[in-house]
């Protein structure tokens, strides 16, 4: 009874920041081969999500209102995300947020933050660029996704300048330390799905820009098509990935 107790009070502000903290500082203390590993994990699953978007447009085609595709892609955007956060894999956004923490409250160096972010970044890269390799042969090969879905993903992506998207970035970063708060905030697997399909729902449905899961999209879709480029690839890259800190960075000091 006391345990169902427990399980049912809503955690305090305290708790939720103690919580995050002692998790930042687990990964503060982490061997980098296993971060990495982690990394590139989570840079495979979060793929799943444009996996499943094309999925979704192949199938429909024109076939449904904008409002139903919509909020079909919104859904299939969050799926990653519940593989990647419920599967406790470790993703850049998620700890822009959380490896602040300890930072800001003296329990670790500014430059044990730059190596984390570093190993983070670049094992979801690793990981993103492995998927897209398999997005651009085999799905298109059985047919389960076309050319034609793919870019019509994709170029709504890139169909804004670099400054427009770091400040689509910004707010994306911005819901995902959100959702990292809601997560820790959360006692049940349930509650905390329920946060990740809401939170990445918003930046599914809003057309925001998170910098790994663009990263895969776009350079699928260099993989894949004619009317997209590197440069696409680039810029949607670093613009995005420079918002994502900062949106993240912001929630952290408010």
């Amino acid at each position: 009874m006391v345990d169902e107790q427990k399980l049912n009070k809503p955690k305090d502000v305290d708790e939720i920041l103690n919580e995050q903290i002692e998790t930042a500082l687990k990964e503060h203390s982490r061997k980098g081969t296993n971060l990495f590993l982690s990394s590139i994990s989570a840079g495979l699953e979060l793929g799943f999500s444009f996996f499943l978007i094309s999925i979704v447009y192949t199938l429909l085609g024109d076939n449904v209102t904008d409002f139903t595709r919509s909020v079909l892609h919104a859904f299939s955007y969050s799926i990653g995300f519940v593989l990647v956060i419920i599967g406790k894999s470790v993703l850049f956004t998620e700890y822009t947020t959380i490896a602040v923490v300890p930072v800001l409250n003296g329990n670790a160096s500014v430059k044990n933050l730059l190596k984390i972010w570093g190993i983070i970044y670049f094992g979801n890269l690793t990981g993103g660029f492995l998927f897209s390799l398999i997005m651009s042969f085999l799905p298109v090969e059985m047919n389960t996704v076309s050319v034609a879905s793919v870019e019509k993903i994709v170029l709504k992506i890139i169909g804004y300048n670099g400054f427009i998207i770091f400040l689509s970035g910004i707010i994306a970063g911005w819901l995902m330390g959100l959702l990292s708060w809601l997560v820790t905030s959360a006692q049940e697997t349930i509650s905390r799905i329920v946060c990740i399909v809401l939170v990445t729902g918003l930046i599914g449905l809003g057309n925001l820009h998170h910098s790994v899961l663009g990263s895969i999209e776009v350079l699928t879709g260099v993989l894949v098509s004619e009317r997209i480029y590197f440069s696409n690839y680039i810029q949607v890259l670093l613009s995005s990935t420079l918002g994502n800190i900062v949106g993240g960075v912001i929630f952290v000091q408010y």
